[in-house]
């Protein structure tokens, strides 16, 4: 019965909207995790019509024990959908559901025949269609092995290594390297590595492809003074790719300050066998940049809350019940607040008296949590005072063609110098990644003023603003 009890607050905390599917079901106990899990997403897949059915039935009316609708839920879903019914022994629970067996099977069937649906599978919630079309990324855990190594390994074990993969005609057996990320590779998307021994073992991680982009751009130093900072860095897939391109030399600090999130962060540091990581169970915003601890770091990574607008092959589309005029609202109130947030998180990382790179990256398509969150850090007295300026585009992933709004940046330096992902076209999540340097660190050159234009106008924006106020289409590769 633990397991149902286990699934419960997992649906109790995303009612309270107190973190994502992915990032709950990580604080489940391993042991029971992957049952737990598939019972939460089996249960939000038939959540509306089971939400139906149990208030029709007029089950939790008459059974007192039954107290918490999403203990209904997780019942009621095994005994109409799973293939052994409630697994568990008898109880008062079990039992009190069973007394209403022969109404909820009569009023799911009642359902299904109103809604037209030939299978039960029908009645279940769909992704969205362009997840189908992302490929399974794997990031080489290059602490651990080499990617050479890991190539023979999956030879091996039966996979074939392609020149390219086509999106159209994913090959369960088939793989490729990837044209912009060294390390990753590429499967069709329903290649599942749960059983696989290197995947266990945190040689190979299971990364989307943008996310990798963060780390890379940021391109730490493999050296044994090196200090750096992930300012929020559950569950850990940037931190342990951040650990690998610094050869697990020097410090990393690795900050989190929920409890649950920072356990699972300690859990994934371990198996990928981080060495150099530094877990810090600490707010961010609250570490002075002028401690002894911290007063030497030179590279930090910001990747703080958003609206993960852009994620498309995520389970959260289970949460989504529609939108409307309020919803809306609330929406674009939401975007405000984080976006306020994360410009005080990169004002805050360019106090740090030795920082030179800063990169800030969203799974958002908004430009109010990009584009404008990257031009008003740009415009802060906190720019201004350290000389912080965006990298050019030759040191942020240069060769990927996707970049910044040109109609949302002061110019169009700026809007080259950012990167964009979109999730119907370049095969990856929804992202975008912005880079802040020192001025003078650009290539060795001195570059425009933060937030000027390269004809020296202070305050650009309502000039190339009006000048640029087009379609809002990416810049296109040069």
């Amino acid at each position: 019965m633990n397991f149902y009890f286990e699934a419960t607050k997992i649906l109790d905390r995303l009612d309270a909207k107190q973190g994502s599917i992915k990032g709950l079901i990580a604080t489940l106990p391993e042991n029971s995790r992957k049952r737990s899990a598939a019972l939460v997403i089996e249960t939000l897949k038939y959540k509306s019509v089971l939400l139906d059915v149990i208030q029709t039935s007029g089950l939790m009316k008459q059974e007192r024990k039954v107290n918490s609708i999403n203990l209904a839920l997780v019942l009621t879903h095994d005994l109409l959908l799973a293939k052994g019914g409630i697994q568990c022994g008898d109880g008062p629970l079990k039992a009190a559901i069973l007394r209403h067996k022969t109404r909820l099977h009569g009023e799911f069937k009642r359902l299904a025949v109103k809604r037209g649906v030939a299978s039960t599978s029908e009645l279940a919630q769909t992704a969205d269609e362009r997840s189908a079309q992302i490929p399974r990324y794997v990031r080489v855990n290059t602490a651990l092995w080499s990617a050479p190594q890991a190539i023979k390994y999956l030879e091996g074990v039966g996979f074939m290594l392609k020149e390219s993969i086509s999106s159209s005609a994913y090959h369960p057996k088939e793989f490729a390297k990837d044209a912009h990320i060294p390390d990753l590779l590429l499967f069709a998307p329903q290649t599942s590595f749960a059983d696989e021994p290197a995947y266990q073992t945190g040689k190979l991680i299971l990364q989307d492809k943008a996310s990798c982009f963060p780390a890379a751009v940021l391109s730490p130093p493999a050296s044994d003074d090196a200090v750096v900072i992930d300012a929020t860095a559950a569950p850990g897939n940037k931190t342990s790719h951040l650990s690998a391109l610094m050869r697990n030399k020097g410090k990393l600090y690795a900050f989190e300050r929920d409890v649950r999130r920072f356990n699972t962060l300690k859990t994934m540091l371990s198996k990928a066998q981080c060495s150099n990581v530094v877990p810090t169970h600490k707010d961010f915003l609250t570490v002075d940049p002028n401690d002894d601890e911290f007063k030497d770091v030179t590279h930090i990574l910001l990747d703080p809350s958003c609206s993960g607008s852009g994620i498309v092959n995520r389970l959260d589309f289970l949460l989504e019940s529609g939108t409307n005029e309020e919803d809306s609202n609330v929406t674009s109130d939401r975007l405000a607040k984080l976006a306020a947030f994360q410009l005080k998180m990169i004002k805050h990382a360019m106090g740090f008296p030795k920082v030179r790179r800063i990169v800030y990256s969203t799974c958002s398509i908004h430009a109010t949590e990009n584009e404008h969150v990257v031009r008003e850090a740009l415009l802060s007295e906190e720019a201004k005072a350290a000389q912080f300026i965006l990298a050019p585009r030759d040191e942020a992933l240069s060769s990927w063609p996707r970049r910044g709004l040109l109609s949302e940046m002061a110019c169009e330096d700026d809007a080259h110098s950012v990167i964009r992902c979109s999730p119907g076209e370049d095969l990856t999540n929804g992202f975008f990644v912005s880079c802040f340097i020192r001025k003078g660190l650009a290539n060795g050159t001195l570059k425009r003023k933060a937030g000027e234009q390269e004809d020296g106008n202070a305050n650009p924006h309502k000039k190339s603003k009006a000048k640029n106020r087009k379609a809002k289409k990416p810049i296109p590769p040069s």
